[in-house]
């Protein structure tokens, strides 16, 4: 598309200003190089193959705009761009979520140096890109402009941005980028070319080869005095003073710099805002920069789910939605405005109110000044409080916050009435200004619901575990990371096997974030299943790394897999790519971390696992934890286990102060980033005092002796009060191990700790469920009663057949 530009009451043609060759890069969301045009590659000296997968600030070095003492002739007066925009590495890198603009010379391999225009077009959506790059080599359109004989007017080519998106041409243009962007849909285009019209910058096509959107220019004033007489009429425009004699006549510049001054305040406010993705503080930093500048009050609504970090339903808002004000930010005296309009109020807005009006269409609604009719209309919503005096007379703009075309919230701007009131000019800057908030609050919205979605996930996931199981305390933390998408896959657990164990368990999926979050939950489902089948720990972790391989080879996790026999007082322990445990010995209080094979990740697959007994005393400690609570970035890991051994055998007054303790001394070193899971044991063992077992021959005479040995055992532990329940429960029991056992005994074992646990053995692998039995039922009622009396009970396989277990509550001495 050819732009004319008007000098002297006449059009002139530059065709040079309409076909500028360009280079267009796009950057995915890693930083890296997704699309080198052929313009790219004779502009910035690389192939495209080269290029491709490449970070993209090592390819576009362009930081910083040229130099005003610089000669760039015939560009000089130039200059007057410097403040314009960032340099576009801040783009490249992620720092800024705007479109931004600058002008700046590069070396190119063989090639002098290179005086570049670029623009850069943040991307939003669900592609991968990120950032659309286009560039111009400002030499290449001098030696064009002077091919045609024409006057070089190169300095009216440069990057800028506009207030407004008349732009027909829409439709085809997004036909026209899979052109430039082989891999891009026409749907992804149109998706993209919307954004630009929706956010307020036009597009044109400036290119011989590749239709893309670029900004038009402003018009750059040749001459510094031009440019500072420029200047002071956009302060006595924006300060309201009457407009010097000598600037009077001259309306393109007061144009100019009621268009620069608007320009350079859209710039300054994106700079300040969206510098944090916590929804309070972003709201915060889009109040502030409005006040006072362009306005002298600002209320910020956002609808009620948003700030609870909820999804709300389709469609525009109506007279029962309810906005909850979430900052007032003025320039009246202190107090005045707290009580009349209190931040954390909600509300709906009725349909005769310019705020309903703005919700509803989504655009902004304009009031040069808020009659006392008005006034009083908008006061009846408030209860007991009259809001007239603060309103009545001020002039006021409504813009809608929104983005992707949904209504989160909107802004009351109000003046002072001896300001001047707002234009339609304010209208549209209000609405660049909203358009750019909307966007910046909706990503801190979205990273809000995410983040509580992954964390709810993940609290649901992480067990309650007792403080005490069968010969052990328990006692456990978890950290959230300190990065953003802080929730990540480590978790810790607990299970109770059969002989009084316990399994303790601690793992790490590699990663963070929802699908983190998700993935440990599977893993530590399947944990759970495969202990209460009571395997093996190294054939635990071999089952668990074939899951892994079916779920699929996204993600990888350590597991730490450890079983504890109180009764043996012995540590069973297989390790997946894990961070050893530290064992604490009680006699002496040193501290120690157990040499076991590491194994590799779960996840990994074909690799053997293997485990190991340790014996341990009663009273010794095992701590189990995650790499997050000993690794920081910088330092070797093997500083962090040194300080996790030291802590660890800190002596203290509980289980708790124990794990503060090791919290403490590795929480406070900084630099940690990754979540953090912390289990640790004490590991009281069993007396064999305590445990009493006896073998019964596959004959139903052994039933009554089996009553009469427990009788006469609880009786020696001071539990006579139990021998009733317990006597009767273990007759059902162990008569149903004699009729379906096969050729071993069974096993009857009474185990007194915490509670009294009963477990009966037998040799056959089907596990007894409950019945219904009829009155003429002559079976099907034993579990039943079992259930009944007993405070627990259940069932699990072993190597041998199974075990059914009951324990009971021993009573108050």
């Amino acid at each position: 598309m050819d732009r004319g530009t008007e000098r002297d009451g006449a059009v002139t043609e530059h065709a040079a200003a309409g076909r500028i060759p360009l280079a267009v890069v796009v950057v995915d969301r890693e930083g890296l190089v997704s699309h080198w045009s052929s313009g790219a590659r004779r502009l910035f000296g690389a192939a495209k193959d080269e290029a491709i997968g490449r970070p993209a600030v090592d390819l576009l070095p362009v930081s910083g705009a040229l130099p005003e003492d610089e000669d760039i002739s015939p560009y000089g007066a130039y200059a007057a761009y410097d403040g314009l925009g960032h340099d576009l590495e801040s783009s490249l890198d992620g720092r800024l979520f705007y479109p931004a603009a600058g002008r700046a010379r590069l070396t190119v391999p063989e090639r002098d140096r290179v005086d570049v225009l670029w623009w850069a077009y943040p991307l939003v959506g669900p592609g991968p890109e990120r950032l659309l790059v286009l560039g111009a080599d400002v030499g290449r359109l001098q030696q064009d402009d002077d091919d045609d004989g024409e006057d070089p007017g190169f300095d009216r080519v440069a990057p800028g941005f506009a207030l407004h998106t008349d732009f027909p041409g829409a439709e085809e243009l997004a036909r026209g980028l899979p052109e430039i962007l082989p891999s891009m849909s026409v749907q992804e285009g149109a998706r993209i070319v919307g954004q630009i019209l929706e956010l307020g910058y036009p597009v044109l096509e400036f290119s011989q080869n590749d239709r893309v959107p670029v900004t038009p220019d402003w018009g750059v004033p040749r001459r510094v005095e031009r440019k500072a007489r420029r200047e002071r009429a956009a302060r006595a425009a924006a300060e309201g003073l009457p407009l010097p004699q000598e600037y009077a006549d001259d309306g393109e510049d007061l144009e100019y710099a009621a268009v620069r001054e608007r320009l350079e305040f859209l710039n300054e406010v994106s700079g300040r805002i969206g510098t944090s993705l916590d929804l309070s503080r972003t709201i915060i930093e889009v109040s502030k920069a409005v006040v006072p500048r362009f306005t002298d009050v600002a209320g910020t609504y956002l609808r009620e789910q948003v700030v609870a970090g909820e999804g709300f339903p389709d469609g525009v808002p109506d007279t029962t939605t309810m906005w909850h004000r979430v900052a007032v930010e003025h320039t009246d005296e202190p107090g005045r405005w707290d009580d009349v309009v209190p931040v954390g109020e909600a509300m709906p807005f009725p349909a005769h109110t310019p705020f309903f009006q703005c919700m509803t269409s989504g655009e902004p609604v304009l009031v040069p000044r808020i009659s006392e009719e008005m006034g009083h209309a908008i006061a009846s919503q408030f209860e007991k409080r009259d809001i007239r005096p603060l309103i009545t007379g001020r002039s006021m703009l409504v813009v809608p916050l929104k983005a992707r075309n949904v209504v989160l919230g909107f802004m009351i701007l109000l003046r002072h009435p001896e300001r001047p009131v707002f234009n339609d000019m304010d209208r549209v800057t209000g609405a660049e200004l909203a358009a750019r908030a909307g966007l910046v609050l909706d990503n801190a919205r979205m990273y809000t619901y995410q983040e509580s979605v992954a964390e709810t996930l993940q609290d649901s996931m992480l067990p309650h575990i007792p403080p005490r199981m069968a010969g052990c305390d328990i006692a456990t933390r978890y950290l959230p990371g300190t990065l953003l998408g802080r929730v990540g896959g480590d978790w810790f657990d607990s299970v109770k096997l059969p002989g009084a164990r316990t399994a303790l368990v601690v793992g790490d999926v590699m990663g963070h974030g929802l699908n983190s979050a998700a993935m440990m939950g599977q893993l530590r489902t399947a944990v759970q299943t495969m202990a209460a089948l009571d395997l093996p720990p190294a054939q635990l972790l071999r089952n668990l790394d074939d899951l892994a391989q079916r779920l699929g080879d996204t993600y990888l996790a350590t597991c730490l897999y450890a079983v504890y026999d109180p009764i043996a007082s012995e540590l069973h322990i297989a390790n997946a790519g894990h961070i050893p445990p530290v064992l604490v010995r009680a006699d002496d209080g040193r501290s120690e971390l157990l040499d076991l094979p590491t194994g590799a990740p779960i996840g990994v697959g074909g690799v053997p696992f293997e485990a190991v007994r340790v014996r341990v005393e009663p009273g010794d400690r095992i701590v189990m934890c995650t790499d997050g609570l000993v690794e920081v970035r910088g330092e070797d890991i093997g500083v962090g286990l040194a300080t996790l051994c030291e802590s660890a055998a800190h002596p203290a007054a509980s289980m708790d102060d124990a794990c503060d303790t090791i919290i403490r001394a590795l929480n406070t070193r900084g630099g940690r980033k990754d979540d953090v899971a912390l289990l640790m044991s004490r590991l009281n063992g069993i007396a064999p005092e305590d445990v009493a077992e006896w073998r019964l021959s596959l004959d139903p005479v052994e039933v009554p002796r089996a009553r009469a040995v427990v009788r006469e055992q609880l009786r020696d532990w001071g539990l006579g009060k139990l021998a009733d329940s317990v006597e009767l429960m273990v007759s059902e029991l162990v008569t149903n191990a004699v009729r379906h056992s096969h050729s071993r005994p069974v096993e009857l074992r009474l185990i007194r700790g915490d509670t009294l646990l009963c477990e009966v053995d037998d040799d056959d692998h089907d596990l007894p469920t409950l019945l219904n039995a009829g009155p003429g039922d002559e079976s099907g009622r034993g579990l039943r009663v079992v259930s009944t009396l007993a405070r627990e009970w259940g069932t699990s396989r072993t190597s041998a057949g199974k075990t059914v277990r009951f324990e009971l509550t021993l009573p108050r001495r």
